[in-house]
This record gives C-alpha cells, sequence and structure tokens, in this order.
C-alpha cells in the first residue's frame, strides 16, 4: 500500500478491509511524536490522561475510540496543547487518586464539561447507567443499592426482571408461607 504520506508498506488486507490500518504508522509517531517532546511530561500520570483522553477522540485504532471519536466527542482546540491542559487540571482540582470526567456524556471535552472526580462518581456518570427514581430522587441503581443498604443485584433483578419501580423497588419482598 502507498500512504498518504508517501511511504509504501505491505498491510494485510484484513487489516485494511476492517480499517484496523490507516496509515503506514506515520499518523501515530507525527501526533505521539510532537507531543512527547514538547513538554518532557511523557512519564507523568497527567500527561497520561490527557494522551489518553485524545488517543479515544481521534485515533481509530483505540479500542475506545467507537464510545468517543466515533460518536463525535472531541477534545476542545485549547487542550491541543498539553500545557493548557495541565494549567486547566492544576487550577480546577487535579488529584493523583482523581479521573477526568465529562459531565455532559454526549459533550466534548473542554473546561467548561470536564471534572476531576472519584472513580465512583465516574462509575455512575455512564450513559449505560439506570437511572430508578424514588422518593423523588433520581440515582442509578447502584447508587440507590448503597443508599438504601440493599445488594445492587437484588435491585438490579428487581428493576429488570420483576419490572418493580419506585418505592416498590427497595421494599422488602413478601414471602410466600410454608405449609
Amino acid at each position: 500500500c502507498k500512504c498518504d504520506c508517501g511511504n509504501e508498506k505491505e498491510i494485510l488486507l484484513s487489516s485494511l478491509v476492517s480499517g484496523k490500518s490507516k496509515s503506514c504508522g506515520c499518523f501515530r509517531k507525527e501526533v505521539t511524536g510532537k507531543m512527547r517532546r514538547k513538554h518532557g511530561y511523557s512519564n507523568n500520570r497527567l500527561y497520561n490522561i490527557w494522551l489518553g483522553m485524545r488517543n479515544r477522540c481521534y485515533n481509530p485504532n483505540n479500542s475506545s475510540y467507537k464510545n468517543y471519536g466515533g460518536r463525535g466527542i472531541e477534545v476542545c482546540s485549547e487542550w491541543d496543547d498539553f500545557r493548557n491542559f495541565k494549567s486547566w487540571a492544576t487550577k480546577n482540582g487535579y488529584e493523583e487518586s482523581l479521573t477526568l470526567d465529562r459531565i455532559n456524556n454526549c459533550g466534548n471535552y473542554e473546561p467548561n464539561n470536564c471534572r476531576w472526580v472519584s472513580r465512583l462518581v465516574q462509575a455512575n456518570n455512564n450513559r449505560k447507567n439506570v437511572l430508578v427514581k424514588v422518593n423523588g430522587e433520581a440515582k442509578t441503581l447502584s447508587e440507590t443499592a448503597r443508599k438504601y443498604n440493599i445488594n445492587y443485584f437484588t435491585l438490579h433483578y428487581r428493576y429488570h426482571e420483576k419490572g418493580l419501580r419506585g418505592k416498590e423497588l427497595i421494599q422488602p419482598l413478601k414471602r410466600k408461607r410454608s405449609v
């Protein structure tokens, strides 16, 4: 195959058909090479978070691309430079124990849609989570389980298999009497 950059390289037909190979390797070298040479933070956790964010959005070979770039999620142009991202992160609560979270999961990575949160908070801010309303309060199944001290799998079963909603979801089930 002849790459857009002019290089020629042998590529497996299956890699071309599946879309796994998009270049001779020049794209990855260009993106990661430029980024790593600018600032000296290549072994830094914050840099790796920034790089992962960009890879999820712009690298079709990334295993998470379909959930990010494949859905149209992008990184704001301000954060094209790691130093700008680092500056925002340190001013907005970055700590080694926290993860980068998009407040609106359908929104882009940008200062007004991102925050630093614990893994637990991030796990509850997921588009696949089921929100249930109990006593007028909407929470995920796992948050509801913790709040009412009920096993998560019990709530999951009640919600999905029994079709229970609202207060019924958290009430003790009536047991059948044996004679």
